[in-house]
């Protein structure tokens, strides 16, 4: 297993943080294997990847060095700088790729493929370029539109992981951040199941990435300064529509406010109904009332943020919609 060693000042200065080339990255990867974890994804793959292979289909070398690059078990590191915990914006994200020397490039493609390069890429230099520039059409044509709402889904993720961080503390988010990752005790981070080598880290900046992506993470490092864990969004907060509430339910209680009762199956903030529903907070502030004042939720404060949950009687009424 692969572990890192870290100290107590790194851990209590390490954040959350969101990064719009860590979503394209991963978005990328989505489109890479064609396979979606939910309906969400599938209809996003369904719009977006035609365009994507054909676009790859005129571009061989570009092509080629993806390929490369994603490599079997390991990504090349060049194509997956740490976040730097600064909100620059995905521009300034991705030139830190186009800085690359092509030699080093080649030389982390050679690691992720486990094997001599394909005839295509031996001797260029410009693979850092190449792989920027298809991430940049992937963040141009396929993130970028829908950008704000996954914002939205992002920062309702760190605010749900920072709840349980005061609730818990460090190994309770840890454990549960993605497969393979888990506190081991004596400084101990464990963050993947591979056989590498560990690392010291500590007196580094360390970041926590999501993603919304199902199934997609990684670990990202500059040595020795900076690094990061990527991880996918807990499942609910990685859809990319509004709940789907059952039509007698929907008629009782009005489809808005329906949904908002249906996602109350696990604790939620109202900024994390605002990013799954899409409706504006005011709207959500005002279903929630309804839903307190009629029982059927309840809610309480867990650290900075008030989390609202279905009652027994809210269950009873969801489980009957959902069985009629």
């Amino acid at each position: 297993m692969g572990w890192w060693q870290i100290n107590a000042d790194t851990l209590a200065g390490s954040r959350f943080v969101v990064s719009p080339l860590a979503e394209t990255f991963a978005g990328l990867r989505l489109l890479h294997s064609g396979t979606a974890s939910h309906p969400g994804e599938r209809a996003w793959l369904d719009a977006h990847l035609p365009a994507y292979r054909r676009h790859l289909e005129r571009d061989p070398v570009t092509a080629a060095t993806i390929r490369a690059g994603l490599g079997r078990s390991w990504t090349a590191d060049f194509l997956t700088p740490p976040a730097t915990g600064e909100d620059t914006g995905f521009e300034t994200e991705v030139a830190r790729i186009r800085e690359v020397p092509g030699a080093d490039a080649r030389a982390q493609l050679l690691v992720s493929l486990r094997g001599p390069l394909p005839d295509l890429l031996r001797g260029r230099d410009d693979l850092p370029e190449r792989a920027a520039d298809l991430i940049t059409y992937v963040w141009t044509s396929a993130i970028r539109p829908y950008w704000d709402r996954r914002r939205r889904v992002l920062e309702a993720d760190v605010i749900a992981r920072t709840a349980r961080l005061s609730q818990g503390g460090w190994a309770a988010v840890l454990d549960g951040l993605r497969p393979g990752t888990r506190w081991l005790g004596e400084s101990r981070f464990q963050v993947n199941t591979h056989e590498y080598p560990p690392r010291e880290i500590s007196g580094a900046q360390l970041f926590f990435v999501p993603v919304t992506p199902q199934g997609i993470g990684w670990v990202a490092w500059e040595e020795p300064h900076r690094y990061a864990v990527v991880y996918p969004c807990s499942g609910a907060l990685a859809e990319t529509g509004p709940a789907c509430a059952p039509a007698s339910l929907g008629a009782l209680l009005g489809p808005a406010r329906a949904g908002v009762l249906v996602l109350l199956d696990s604790p939620l903030s109202t900024t994390q109904l605002v990013a799954l529903t899409g409706q504006g907070l005011g709207s959500v502030g005002r279903h929630l009332k309804v839903l307190l004042d009629s029982r059927l939720v309840q809610r309480r404060r867990a650290g900075r943020s008030v989390l609202y949950y279905r009652t027994p009687a809210g269950e009873v009424v969801v489980k009957a919609a959902q069985a009629s």
